[in-house]
């Protein structure tokens, strides 16, 4: 059964708030940073994101998730930079934007220890194009973290890469690096590609991409993290979510063109709040 949301009702999904002009309190400060996060969304550089926002729901994402202007964010294998180019302006010039990539050597597959080596200086490479300003960036694989930057996140995001942190057996250094950099009361958001609850074990292994939600809040709570909430903000209840060949099949990267998928938007995706247990 999918719960709209569970625990933490303070970071229940809100929408955008109508200024205040009487109030100098929470309700003034959320308007000012659902204000920012608005213009971050809308920025010129994200011309081509934005087609993507109707399925990806980043403000209401982000709500969720209570990341605010001025935190300290790691965005887990940030890869294009989709979720990059909202997070730099919208943390702002007072908060931190730190990319992290898993370690080459955790991996089980060569294959995967050489895609995984590559992804820090392919972040460094593109970034300068996009003509961000906002929060101070830095990209690391999770190898060169040092111990100075434990307890020094206020949230890690994971999106749509726990199925790769499964399939290349780097789930647990990745997910115990994680853990030390955020604070005692640091949080962390994921949103993945969902299974259906009764989906074959050889499914959900990581190779198609879904994982069942069950199986994420066990072995993400094993890694030292509690449940605090659960979201369908990012669900899709027409993604039968059983394609051969897996999630790929669906758009945007509609792999095998089937005509049926073409319009169904993007994948059914689970959205976790996990805070980091004391």
């Amino acid at each position: 059964m999918r719960l709209l949301l569970a625990g933490a009702a303070a970071l229940a999904l809100a929408a955008p708030a109508v200024a205040d002009h009487h109030s100098d309190g929470p309700m003034a400060e959320r308007h000012s940073r659902h204000q920012a996060l608005m213009a971050a969304l809308a920025q010129e550089n994200r011309a081509e994101d934005r087609a993507r926002d109707q399925y990806r729901h980043p403000f209401e994402t982000l709500e969720f998730f209570g990341v605010e202007p001025g935190m300290t964010v790691v965005d887990y294998m940030p890869a294009g930079g989709w979720y990059t180019r909202v997070l730099v302006p919208y943390l702002g010039t007072d908060g931190r934007y730190i990319g992290v990539t898993p370690d080459p050597s955790a991996a089980d597959a060569s294959r995967f220890g050489e895609y995984f080596g590559k992804l820090p200086g392919q972040f460094s490479e593109s970034y300068p194009q996009w003509g961000l300003t906002g929060a101070p960036v830095a990209i690391h694989g999770s190898q060169d973290l040092t111990e100075a930057m434990n307890g020094s996140a206020d949230r890690v995001l994971i999106f749509r890469e726990m199925h790769n942190l499964l399939r290349s057996g780097a789930l647990y250094t990745e997910l115990t690096r994680l853990r030390s950099l955020l604070k005692d009361d640091g949080m962390l958001g994921i949103v993945q590609h969902r299974a259906n609850a009764d989906a074959p074990g050889d499914y959900t292994l990581g190779g198609n991409g879904y994982l069942r939600q069950e199986d994420v809040i066990a072995l993400v709570e094993a890694h030292g993290f509690d449940l605090v909430g659960m979201s369908e903000i990012n669900a899709n209840p027409r993604d039968p979510a059983n394609h051969e060949g897996g999630v790929w099949q669906m758009p945007p990267s509609w792999g095998g063109k089937k005509e049926e998928l073409k319009d169904l938007g993007e994948s059914d995706r689970m959205t976790l709040l996990f805070r980091k247990r004391m």
